[in-house]
């Protein structure tokens, strides 16, 4: 079975390109084009449907490597190529779909109970995440078994 892939487009205003499978939604951010260099934001309960409680990054993943996946109970999260290209495999435990964020402004919102590894990491490439809660190792969903059962159960 082929993962279908969704590549964002550039569309002309800031807003959501396309959903994707667990209400998943890869949104286009502000770009501000100017000749000294571009600037883009992203604004908490505007752009994203969540306050931001923490910010992370993961940096100096080997060309062509992957971060093994995972699920949040009930966490949000908002993830960007900040530089680089990278590869999000999203799975509601339904369906599965590749997005591919190369664009420092446009980002993919991932909910709760939705599964997701970053793989496919280009040399020098940066991921930045949003995300609606602070650290809680008890948040994390770390077995697609569980993942799935729970999903279930709802």
């Amino acid at each position: 079975m082929t993962t279908p892939r969704i590549q964002p487009t550039s569309a002309p205003a800031a807003g959501v390109l396309s959903s994707t499978p667990g209400s998943c939604r890869v949104i286009r951010l502000p770009r501000i084009d100017d000749v000294r260099g571009n600037l883009s934001f992203v604004e908490e309960k505007r752009h994203i449907p969540f306050a931001i409680k923490r910010v992370y990054w993961v940096y100096d993943v080997p060309g062509g490597a992957t971060r093994d996946g995972h699920a949040y109970r009930t966490l949000e999260e908002f993830i960007i190529a900040v530089s680089g290209s990278f590869d999000v495999v999203i799975d509601d435990g339904k369906e599965e779909q590749v997005v591919q964020l190369n664009r420092s402004y446009v980002g993919l919102y991932v909910p709760p109970m939705v599964w997701r590894r970053l793989e496919n990491f280009s040399s020098n490439s940066v991921a930045l995440i949003l995300a609606s809660q602070p650290y809680s190792e008890g948040e994390y969903l770390r077995e697609y078994q569980e993942f799935t059962f729970l999903g279930k159960t709802k």
